[in-house]
């Protein structure tokens, strides 16, 4: 797929940037702590010792993510959002209704994706998710773009059609990264529900079942978060991993952009 344009904008997705942080901001003004009880699966469990995120501090809204998911990683969300929200200032896409975050440092056997409504300030799914069979067995901590690879993907997606496919139901999605998962589509990287996402027997085995490198879900609640998911939503995977965190055109390019115009004023 091609490349969307960095650098020059329109002066209506500028509009369409500035509604999506309105619309974030009364999010973190307005948001009931409460929905978080919408939640259909909440564990307790402790974060296991993952690389810290690569973050700016807390703003009111990621402090506000973590009150609706306690479970996780606040640094994750605050990257999840950043990315978000640079993604609807550059031009990649238009301002999201939700936002599905995956934490993939977080073993299998716990939950790692989280929905959230950004419109109606609620938590709607706390869900197991499964990665790719050649990304790791309990713990994931190889990822690619790269076809037959088997292995899940990083980065900044954004959800397009469903179809009925060989898994059922499913969700398509665009790799916005080059080179970090823009071949998802190409791929089949796709959200669907598999028999082998089943915690319970999770717990036995010692980890879930895996994927071709979909993110794949329990088949009771998949359709529905696909529903939830589907046409232009948002989902952020995350692990550690360096060069990602350090080249993603997605993370603190409002410094970028800061910069930019300083030298241009400069000039």
């Amino acid at each position: 797929m091609g490349h969307p344009p960095a650098m020059s904008r329109p002066a209506s997705l500028l509009l369409a940037a500035a509604a999506m942080a309105t619309a974030l901001s009364a999010f973190a003004a307005d948001a009931d702590p409460a929905s978080a009880s919408l939640a259909s699966t909440r564990h307790a469990s402790a974060p296991t010792t993952r690389a810290d995120a690569r973050s700016d501090g807390a703003s009111p809204l990621s402090a506000r993510l973590q009150r609706l998911a306690p479970d996780a990683d606040p640094n994750v969300l605050a990257l999840a959002l950043e990315a978000a929200e640079c993604a609807v200032a550059s031009g990649s896409v238009a301002p999201a209704q939700r936002l599905a975050v995956i934490d993939y440092s977080r073993p299998s056997t716990e939950p790692r994706l989280w929905v959230f409504d950004l419109e109606h300030a609620r938590l709607l799914y706390a869900e197991h998710v499964a990665h790719g069979r050649s990304s790791g067995e309990n713990f994931a901590n190889a990822f690619s773009n790269l076809d037959s690879s088997h292995q899940s993907s990083l980065g900044l997606f954004a959800t397009v059609e469903t179809y009925i496919g060989g898994n059922g139901y499913s969700l398509r999605m665009e790799g916005l990264e080059p080179g970090v998962n823009d071949r998802a589509r190409a791929r089949a990287i796709v959200m669907h529900g598999a028999a082998y996402v089943d915690p319970v027997q999770a717990l036995r085995q010692g980890r879930l079942g895996r994927s071709l490198g979909c993110p794949a879900l329990r088949p009771a609640v998949a359709n529905a978060v696909i529903d939830t998911l589907k046409q232009g939503q948002l989902l952020f995977a995350y692990y550690p991993d360096r060069q990602w965190l350090a080249n993603s055109r997605f993370f603190r390019c409002g410094a970028v952009r800061a910069g930019t115009a300083q030298a241009g004023a400069a000039r």
